[in-house]
């Protein structure tokens, strides 16, 4: 398997395919760089080079005592694109995958990064406070917490329906894509799911979404049950220099599974554009 060891020795995998503008995929939370199965299949078929890591604790990579924080995910990340010699590259985020492509972006991946993607972001931020009233009440990501530490097995196998938007009339459930992440979140680590719900929940990117001077398309689907559009999508595209928005009335937060059709052809004209 390919892998590369960071500083702390964390050996983080990662799957680079093909030739061409390279694309970058940052998952979701707890999940793995296969949720992009869609997605890097058919950009390999248009000529990309496709390149998906698993985070820290996740999928593949060495289930980490520590680090579980966006400061540190975003070093993970440089240190792959480093190791690859990633330049002129296109960075797309699902969920917190979101959140951890546009600090890397505006951070340590600022020279080598071409265009970032947000789909179903937590950015700016999600939690509720004084700064953020309309914001996702603490109480939420503690009941996150406390299923995934305690009851992760069934915890996640229940995630799956509000997830994917199975609990809307008329859904067509689709058993293979609920199994599909469960497998992936249950050969993760526990404590790094934990411990990942504040670095999703409490992060602040404000300041990220301001300062790259990069193209940034934003998508989001208007009825993410996971990720609220008002407070995600809607507020992000707002803070950014060269943002564009596509909101999609129904689409759930797992969009780009369920709506990968839809998703890739987007994202095929914003590569292009």
């Amino acid at each position: 398997m390919s892998k590369i060891t960071v500083k702390d020795g964390t050996e983080i995998y990662y799957k680079d395919w093909g030739t061409g503008q390279p694309i970058f995929f940052h998952h979701g939370w707890p999940l793995s760089g296969d949720d992009w199965d869609a997605q890097m299949m058919f950009f390999l078929q248009h000529g990309y080079r496709v390149i998906a890591h698993d985070r820290r604790g996740h999928g593949r990579s060495t289930q980490a005592s520590g680090g579980h924080d966006m400061d540190t995910y975003a070093a993970d990340v440089a240190a792959v694109t480093e190791a690859l010699d990633l330049k002129d590259a296109i960075h797309v985020g699902h969920s917190t995958g979101g959140g951890e492509a546009i600090h890397y972006a505006a951070g340590p991946g600022k020279a080598r990064v071409a265009k970032v993607v947000l789909i179903s972001a937590v950015t700016p931020i999600m939690v509720q406070s004084e700064t953020n009233p309309d914001g996702v009440p603490m109480s939420v990501f503690d009941e996150i917490r406390e299923g995934t530490a305690f009851n992760r097995a069934q915890y996640f196998e229940d995630f799956t329906i509000p997830f994917y938007g199975y609990n809307r009339e008329g859904a067509k459930i689709s058993q293979g894509i609920r199994d599909n992440w469960w497998r992936q979140g249950m050969m993760g680590g526990v404590k790094a799911h934990v411990e990942g719900i504040k670095a999703f929940s409490e992060t602040d990117f404000t300041e990220d979404l301001k300062s790259v001077d990069i193209p940034v398309l934003v998508l989001h689907g208007e009825d993410d049950q996971i990720v609220p559009f008002p407070i995600s999508g809607a507020k992000a595209v707002k803070l950014l220099k060269h943002g564009k928005l596509i909101s999609y009335p129904g689409f759930p937060h797992g969009m780009p599974a369920t709506e990968a059709a839809t998703i890739n052809k987007d994202l095929l004209a914003f590569f292009k554009s």
